[in-house]
């Protein structure tokens, strides 16, 4: 029998690791062609990894929670049709009986690596992540070291965020301080330091439950901090009258699904403002990168989506300027749901410009969000409500019903000042307002 090797499969264009998430096949186990072996996750996004093969499990070479480069072996499979099978995959390669697999140590900063002997943290009384550890004997970083690093995770853990940040100033002096987003993501340099904060302890005496954050919570947990302490944040309102948009939608909402095949929503119909109030300020969709500004051509627009476990994920949709309505619905539609039903990609969540999220889907009329690093705004629309308003007629300003909706954009004011802010915000309610409610579909 030939072994087979079950590689980390290439998961998006950015994608260069993943996370071992669970083994649902254990040593011993037989497996049929296609049959899921593992779960694996990079980002927010869990993808189940089947086999090339069918056979039996012989070898698992990382554990759940290590990070594995795409392209490495994570398992061998021992298989009689082996040879037959890698020939028609790219994804699995023919090994011999006694392959090994050695993972690289890396030096940094001229510090030698250590070995994982080096790194046995059973002596301390601070908790370490299978990842933190395997970026630490990776890094050639000792438990002295280690020891030393400050955390921001609960009860003062380290996390991956710190140790990037740690490896980003390993070496350097101390006045400087580099925020980086996580290993996904543009890198995003400052200048200024930034201080480290201890959370204060937290009473967990008399009538109370314990909840572990699951992984998903724990990244959005640290993101949501990181880019409060990357970003001066500022938000802008506006209220919108978009009547016109509303009966238009209600209009033609049922032909559009017996032409197209989809339930048009608000949101692509709002997506559509955004497209093209960025083409009027462009400024507004892009990154900061040191002390230059990074400016996308293309415009790729992330939707917040809310999961039914509560979390929270922002799938993208790539080039939303070469899209017409129809285009972005087909799109949003899609993306959500995949989203509800974790089958994202993981190259579906990145290379996002500028992020919409709708807080009106939960009955809110207007949100301050989080900028999603590294970009430089997001808009909240808010939920569509009937009030009385003053309309200008030309017989004179009448008061009537009218489909009423606030907009909050928040800004990162290191690149976006007050006027370029305020203004892109009210372009973008101009649109709504503008719609034209004779519009075809």
């Amino acid at each position: 029998m030939a072994k087979v090797e079950l590689i980390m499969p290439k998961l998006g264009e950015s994608v260069t690791e993943a996370t071992i998430l669970t083994w649902e096949k254990q040593v011993g186990d037989t497996i049929e062609m296609d049959e899921n072996v593992v779960v694996i996750a990079t980002d927010k996004v869990d993808t189940e990894v089947p086999s090339p093969v069918e056979g039996k499990l012989v070898e698992i070479l990382f554990q759940e929670g290590d990070t594995v480069a795409v392209g490495s072996a994570i398992a061998l499979i021992e298989s009689d049709s082996a040879v037959a099978d890698v020939k028609a995959s790219p994804a699995v390669a023919e090994v011999a009986t006694s392959t090994t697999v050695k993972q690289p140590v890396a030096q940094n900063n001229g510090v030698a690596a250590v070995s994982s002997a080096n790194l046995d943290t059973s002596s301390s009384n601070r908790f370490y992540s299978p990842l933190v550890k395997s970026i630490a004997k990776e890094e050639g970083i000792a438990l002295d070291e280690l020891e030393r690093i400050s955390g921001t995770g609960k009860d003062s853990r380290v996390t991956k965020s710190d140790m990037l940040v740690y490896l980003e100033n390993r070496g350097a002096t101390p006045a400087v301080i580099a925020t980086t987003t996580p290993a996904t993501q543009p890198k995003i340099e400052s200048t200024v330091a930034i201080p480290q904060f201890k959370t204060p302890p937290v009473n967990r005496s008399g009538n109370v439950e314990i909840i572990e954050m699951d992984r998903m919570r724990r990244l959005i947990a640290d993101h949501m901090v990181m880019s409060k302490h990357v970003s001066p944040h500022v938000t802008s309102f506006v209220e919108a009258d978009v009547t016109d948009l509303v009966n238009w939608r209600n209009r033609v909402k049922k032909d559009f699904q017996e032409r197209h095949g989809e339930k048009i929503t608000f949101t692509p119909i709002f997506m559509e403002a955004v497209v093209k109030a960025i083409q009027d300020y462009p400024m507004v969709n892009v990154a900061v990168d040191g002390n230059q500004i990074v400016r996308y051509k293309d415009i790729n627009i992330g939707m917040a989506a809310a999961l039914p476990s509560g979390n929270l994920i922002v799938p993208v949709i790539k080039n939303a300027e070469n899209l017409n309505m129809v285009g972005l619905t087909k799109n949003v539609n899609d993306l959500a749901n995949r989203a509800r039903s974790n089958k994202l990609r993981p190259d579906e969540i990145q290379g996002g410009t500028f992020t919409l999220t709708n807080v009106g889907t939960f009955g809110n009329v207007m949100g301050t969000p989080i900028i999603n690093q590294p970009q430089a705004a997001i808009l909240a629309v808010g939920a569509i409500r009937k009030k009385p308003a003053v309309v200008e007629t030309e017989y004179g300003d009448v008061i009537a019903i009218r489909h009423m909706m606030f907009l909050s954009l928040s800004y990162d004011h290191r690149v976006v000042d007050g006027m370029l802010g305020g203004s892109f915000l009210r372009r973008v309610a101009d649109y709504l307002e503008q719609f034209d409610a004779t519009r075809s579909i």
